[in-house]
């Protein structure tokens, strides 16, 4: 197995093969939004005449980790209750969350349980726009999704390595790659142009600390992150616990009782995961 530079790694993340290329919708959408005019009935117009995508992204948006109390059955009521950014985000990741969720269940789940736990959080902090930190928590790990797909002996290397030495994900991730997860999936997110608030809270949710714009979103990430691990909700691939940082939990801080509640509602909500997540393979 030849062993990749940084510089290669980096090269080839500009050119990414093994991942779905973006929709060509997202490019049409960016164009529309730029007119000031234009409204949500538009929007969610445009997206429905892909019937597909559609499927998806109401798949997604009624799933428990948004939470919502009633169904939501079209794309321009999505737009309304959750805003540009978020479905912006599901579009151009959706068609990888396909690709995870059938090559790896454990990922999948933990992904949709931190994005669960983000938003419950989000909500508690009186934090707006809540469902955008869900969709934070979703797509933490995309660095991870990314050398899977793209480097899958490295990818392969870095897990059974984790395992077998039993340290942290990303210290082998350095190791192996000379970078880790974190910036991997910020290059790729900012090449698809993610919302700003979404990328540093992908890229600093191992180092909260060093978040110096939207710290609060990157240290709900983080503890997110730990909380969904810590409970067992899937596999983020490491093989224990994280340490959680002191500087996100000063950033989110809970009293004894706050954490009782948020582990009640977190809990339930991830039984309705499951359920979610079976669903789906049942229907692949």
């Amino acid at each position: 197995m030849t062993q990749l530079t940084p510089q290669e790694i980096r090269s080839r993340l500009k050119d990414i093969q093994s991942l779905p290329t973006l929709p060509p919708i997202v490019s049409r959408l960016n164009e529309m939004v730029a007119d000031q005019n234009i409204t949500a009935t538009k929007l969610g117009e445009v997206i429905e005449k892909d019937q597909v995508l559609t499927s998806k992204l109401l798949k997604m948006v009624n799933s428990s980790f948004f939470g919502f109390p009633q169904r939501i059955g079209t794309v321009s009521n999505a737009l309304v209750l959750l805003g540009f950014n978020v479905i912006k985000t599901l579009i151009v990741t959706s068609s990888i969350f396909e690709v995870m969720q059938a090559a790896d269940v454990g990922l999948f789940k933990h992904s949709l349980g931190t994005a669960t736990a983000a938003g419950i959080i989000a909500r508690r902090k009186g934090i707006k726009n809540p469902e955008e930190i869900s969709t934070a928590g979703l797509i933490h790990d995309l660095g991870k999704i990314v050398v899977r797909a793209e480097f899958p002996e490295l990818y392969q290397k870095i897990i059974d390595s984790t395992r077998e030495n039993e340290v942290a994900i990303q210290q082998v991730e350095l190791e192996v790659l000379g970078m880790n997860h974190e910036e991997i999936g910020g290059i790729v997110a900012r090449q698809w142009n993610l919302p700003d608030r979404l990328t540093v809270a992908l890229e600093y949710h191992h180092r909260p600390d060093k978040a110096s714009d939207f710290a609060q979103v990157a240290a709900i990430i983080h503890f997110s992150d730990i909380l969904v691990t810590a409970v067992g909700f899937g596999d983020g691939g490491d093989p224990w616990v994280p340490a959680l940082s002191h500087t996100a939990w000063e950033q989110i801080k809970f009293s004894r009782q706050e954490m009782k509640e948020i582990l009640e509602e977190l809990d339930e909500k991830l039984v309705e995961l499951e359920n979610f997540t079976m669903d789906i393979r049942e229907k692949e």
